[in-house]
């Protein structure tokens, strides 16, 4: 019976790992201009590889990534 416990405490664990992870691929695909689709289809498939593929992954030059920076402000940049 612990042995059932403590593996739903490892599972828990990681469905947190795996939900984690699509929200900073999420984010770090729509900083760098690609959308949030992206991100979360790569988060859901690759799990935490998916932040280091997004962290590599190049972004394009009218992103946010490039114009403040990777995490920058809240507020609007004009051109």
């Amino acid at each position: 019976m612990n042995v059932l416990a403590l593996m739903g405490a490892s599972a828990l664990w990681l469905l947190y790992l795996w939900l984690v992870s699509c929200i900073v691929a999420s984010y770090l695909s729509h900083r760098k201009g690609y959308g949030d689709k992206p991100g979360i289809a790569t988060g859901l498939c690759l799990s935490a590889i998916a932040i280091i593929v997004w962290l590599i992954w190049p972004a394009k030059p009218e992103s946010k990534w490039k114009l403040v920076g990777p995490f920058g402000s809240g507020k609007d940049v004009k051109r």
